[in-house]
């Protein structure tokens, strides 16, 4: 029986012919990853134990991301210890803050590759997925001993195969699609799975757009999210990676703990209402809901792609006399430096600001509910990020809707959820 390209790659970072779901393995890795909301545990787990030297510093990435610039005291010393830690070791990915999200950064930048283990003390590190690499999500404890040893103690997890055949409509990006898979199979229907995603809906995604779906495998309790590497993604990396990669696929006869499969020409742009990822809704169902701010951003929709997308829709409202809502805050936050760089050069932000949004540094912000737009009571927010549990951006009673960036675009020029096409013609976005 062939093996799945998780298990593939995870039976050669573990020096093994071959594994199967279960089993427990120790597996070297490529990079471990942590921010800093997480690496001060790390740190301090390492110094508590006395460990005061890491397994190689060029295999550790440490990024601010989370509350930088620093909001408040606590977050400044946050950043501090990690700043002074990179310093000691001589950590040579250490991101300083403006640098952008981890989740956007490394794969940007050629940090992670196809065919890497990687680990990170950031639920979102499944991201990597999207580029044919293991990433998942551990606990700060566990990047310490990543750190420490350059391995990880894993149990291996069954696959899951999602095939998305068809054409995709306009206005159907990525984040629809995850948004969809969610909404099938809820929060915990993928819990400690790997979700391997294929299909000609998918080939025909971006790399970026690829990523977006990955990111968000953790939202159904996945233990990752996985793309097996095509002409699209060799592209992409070629002219970006650091290292060699190796490309891996799953075989013919591979064994899943279930499949499954959709026509994506029948699906529509999405929003999941509060307050879960699941609790999907067509957007044609949604366009009686108000809201008070709009986030485009974060590491899920904070790439070039997105906000050229998001661009267009203001541009053609601004052709029509709109702009954002007077009764709306738009709060447009690039997710990498190299990001907002390239929209200055392209002049989106440009656009963006001559609509009436406020554009910030790259950092994930309201995202969590961290700063740079923290909701009141009873304020809504439809958000191009990935979670909207209660609390996520702020006040308990406040209400996060998760849309792709199109539709929180058109969103706050409209004051209340809405389709782009009520704003730009389908033809117009093909030209994106």
């Amino acid at each position: 029986m062939g093996m799945t390209i998780t298990e593939k790659i995870l039976a050669a970072h573990a020096g093994k012919k071959e594994v199967r779901a279960g089993d427990l393995i120790t597996a070297k890795i490529d990079l471990a990853m942590a921010n800093d909301v997480t690496a001060p545990l790390a740190i301090k787990t390492l110094e508590k134990h006395g460990i005061d030297r890491v397994f190689d510093p060029n295999k550790i990435a440490l990024v601010l991301s989370h509350f930088v610039p620093a909001k408040d005291i606590k977050s400044a010393e946050q950043a501090k210890i990690v700043r002074d830690f990179a310093r000691k070791h001589g950590i040579k990915y250490f991101f300083e803050e403006g640098e952008g999200i981890e989740h956007t950064i490394l794969p940007e930048r050629g940090i992670v590759v196809p065919g890497d283990l990687v680990v990170g003390a950031d639920s979102h590190t499944c991201t990597y997925g999207g580029i044919g690499a293991f990433a998942t999500g551990v606990g700060s404890t566990d990047i310490a001993y990543a750190m420490a040893t350059g391995e990880i103690w894993l149990r291996v997890p069954e696959s899951m195969k999602f095939i998305f055949y068809g054409k995709l409509k306009p206005w159907v990006m990525g984040k629809d699609l995850i948004l969809h898979t969610i909404g099938e199979i809820g929060v915990d229907g993928a819990l400690y799975r790997a979700m391997e995603f294929e299909g000609e809906a998918i080939r025909e995604l971006s790399v970026e757009q690829r990523l977006t779906i990955t990111n968000m495998a953790i939202e159904a309790g996945g233990k990752s999210g996985i793309i097996s590497p095509d002409e699209k993604t060799i592209e992409y990396v070629k002219e970006r990676a650091q290292k060699e990669w190796k490309v891996y696929e799953s075989d013919p006869d591979a064994e899943y703990h279930s499949i499954y499969e959709w026509d994506a020409g029948k699906i529509e742009p999405l929003v999941a209402w509060p307050y879960l990822p699941s609790n999907v809704h067509p957007v044609s169902e949604s366009t009686h809901i108000s809201i008070d701010q709009a986030f485009i951003g974060s590491c899920t929709n904070g790439r070039i792609e997105d906000l050229r997308i998001a661009a267009k829709v203001f541009e053609a409202a601004m052709k029509q006399g709109k702009k954002v809502h007077p009764y709306v805050r738009c709060i447009v936050i690039p997710a990498s430096k190299n990001v907002y760089h390239q929209a200055l050069h392209e002049g989106l932000i440009d656009i963006f600001m001559e609509a009436g949004c406020v554009v910030s540094t790259s950092t994930c912000g309201p995202c969590l509910g961290g700063h740079m737009g923290v909701l009141a009571e009873g304020e809504r927010c439809i958000s191009s990020s990935n979670r909207n549990f209660p609390g996520r951006m702020g006040h308990p009673k406040s209400e996060s809707y998760l849309a792709n960036p199109a539709v929180v675009a058109a969103s706050a020029v409209l004051g209340r959820i809405a389709h782009p096409e009520e704003l730009v013609r389908a033809e117009e976005f093909a030209a994106v």
